[in-house]
């Protein structure tokens, strides 16, 4: 079973609340799932967030959207998904996402657990040494075994709150495998952490979601092709 966990919480230091911020209508973590959710290899996906009161909002957003949730520590954000993994397994193999990637991409998504699967790695992402996808469409996926060694054996700061950090800064210790893409596309940025991001982003949502709920990342890059005052909006590469 490949279980794909998301993790959210409404504390941003630069933008709290993102993940509820509204795009076409709805909290952005519910376009996100959305999308996730046209993913074929994923099994089952569960939200996991923080047992902080702020984060109430969030398990009440997304069970109404039938969406299983997970709550824990706050900054041990490695033990929370092991609590996740606890709860919503058993699972051959997790998907790590982040609640403030409203275009999340199924296909890429599918590719690199994919990749994934077909190399046989202890862990894979499409975030290589050389970024070639926007930030934004980031996938990790790795076994549930690695993933439970990487908290048996964590022992620092990093580790405990970027949830993958002990394991692909240890390549001589797990097996490590990337997916890329033809295109250079590494320094684009579409994800939401500012407000300048969270203006793209509605920008983009208003303009393609009404008439195609599923638009691709081919029709993102088309609509901000079509216009110029998006294209460095907030000073970053956005196509």
């Amino acid at each position: 079973m490949i279980l794909a966990i998301l993790q959210a919480r409404m504390s941003s230091t630069r933008l709290p609340g993102k993940v509820l911020a509204p795009l076409a209508g709805a909290p952005m973590i519910v376009r996100q799932i959305e999308r996730v959710a046209r993913a074929r290899r994923i099994d089952k996906l569960v939200v996991a967030t923080s047992l902080n009161p702020g984060d109430d909002a969030i398990e009440k957003t997304v069970r109404k959207e039938g969406i299983a949730v997970h709550r824990g520590s706050l900054h041990d954000v490695l033990a929370r998904f092991i609590g996740a993994l606890d709860e919503h397994g058993p699972a051959d193999h997790v998907v790590r996402l982040t609640a403030d990637c409203p275009l999340a991409d199924p296909f890429v998504i599918d590719e690199t657990i994919e990749t994934h699967l077909e190399t046989g790695a202890d862990y894979s992402s499409n975030t290589p040494p050389h970024r070639t996808f926007p930030k934004g469409l980031d996938v990790e996926v790795m076994t549930a075994a690695t993933l439970r060694r990487a908290a048996a054996e964590a022992t620092t700061p990093q580790e405990h709150e970027h949830v993958t950090w002990g394991i692909w800064n240890n390549p001589d210790r797990y097996r490590l495998a990337f997916h890329s893409q033809p295109a250079d596309e590494g320094e684009v940025r579409w994800t939401v952490d500012r407000p300048d991001d969270y203006a793209f982003m509605a920008a983009v949502y208003d303009a393609l979601y009404k008439t195609d709920r599923a638009f691709t990342s081919d029709a993102v890059r088309k609509f901000v092709r079509s216009r110029s005052d998006l294209a460095h909006y907030g000073g970053d590469r956005r196509i």
